[in-house]
Parts: C-alpha cells; sequence; structure tokens
C-alpha cells in the first residue's frame, strides 16, 4: 500500500460491530466476514478508506496470537490514521496492549466497536461510534485511544462498565478525557 495521508486504515477483529443475531446460541456471533467496507463506503468519506481483516471474533476469545497480528498490522501499516474496530469485553486491554508494545508513535490509533451489531439491529450504537471515531480522527494527536459512548479515553484510564453498558474513566468515572 502507497502512502496516503488523508487514507484511514480500518483493521477489524470482530467483535459486536461485525455480529448479527444467532438464535441457537441465543447471542451475537461474529460474522465471518466485516460488514465494515461496506458499511465505511456507502458513507462516502472524504476520505479514503483501507481494510484489513485480522480475524473476526468475540473479544473474550482473542487470544495472544491474535491481538500480536494486530499489533503487527498496525505496525506494518504506511498509514498514519487507524481506527481498530474491536470488541468491547477487551478493548481496554487491547488498547494497554498496544500502548507498550508498538513501536511507532507516528500513528492515531482509535479503538472503537459497539454493544448492539451494526447490522440487523434499530438501533445499533455502532454507526455513532465508528463516525464518532473517524472525527476524532481528525483532531487527536498520535497516540492510542478507546473511542466509545461520544467519550474519547486513553488505555490507561478506560473501563467498561458492565451492568450499564458504556465505558467511562477509572479516573472520572462521570466523565470522559475530551
Amino acid at each position: 500500500m502507497r502512502k496516503t495521508k488523508g487514507t484511514i486504515h480500518f483493521v477489524i477483529t470482530g467483535g459486536t460491530i461485525d455480529s448479527f443475531y444467532n438464535g441457537i446460541k441465543d447471542t451475537a456471533t461474529p460474522r465471518k466476514v466485516s460488514v465494515l467496507p461496506s458499511y465505511v463506503q456507502m458513507l462516502r468519506l472524504s476520505e479514503k478508506a483501507v481494510f484489513t481483516q485480522v480475524c473476526m471474533k468475540d473479544s473474550r476469545e482473542l487470544t495472544k496470537h491474535d491481538v500480536v497480528n494486530m499489533l503487527k498490522t498496525i505496525e506494518a501499516s504506511p498509514h498514519r490514521k487507524i481506527i481498530v474496530t474491536h470488541g468491547t469485553y477487551t478493548m481496554p486491554d487491547t488498547a494497554r496492549f498496544l500502548k507498550r508494545h508498538l513501536k511507532r508513535h507516528d500513528q492515531t490509533i482509535v479503538l472503537t466497536g459497539s454493544m448492539i451489531p451494526l447490522e440487523g439491529f434499530s438501533p445499533s450504537d455502532g454507526g455513532f461510534n465508528l463516525g464518532y471515531a473517524v472525527a476524532q480522527m481528525q483532531i487527536l494527536p498520535a497516540g492510542i485511544y478507546v473511542c466509545m459512548n461520544g467519550s474519547v479515553f486513553e488505555p490507561d484510564e478506560v473501563q467498561k462498565l458492565l451492568n450499564e453498558g458504556r465505558f467511562v474513566s477509572l479516573f472520572n468515572p462521570g466523565s470522559s478525557k475530551k
């Protein structure tokens, strides 16, 4: 891939945002192939978008190998704007892993996802969270962030409140950093 200033590289890992309701399991199950490329293309973003599907898993099923592949994909990307779609259960863990192990410091990396699948459910927070991540990508400095529920978090502060289905700051549970 050639380096393009205005390109957003979407690194896809599955999670609820890319899931469907599985009636047999009575839960959301990640699809085999992501719906994100067609969804993002429909948005007609002003920036070019490229996509790399690393895996399609519930984040509770991600292995160390999967997370290392995610890291390698980000390290190898010629792009400076990276959005990682990820399951919400372990999103903070992955953000902290990337912060500890990423050797590059010239990229803005945003992890986002949803509590409700992007396709097949209305309303879904997936479209909002993706749009928010793209918007924040325009103004955030290089670094690693989690963008969920209309808030931006740094890896060391973010926590998912399972009982409320939202993300908060460990340091200030009532508000976000930005």
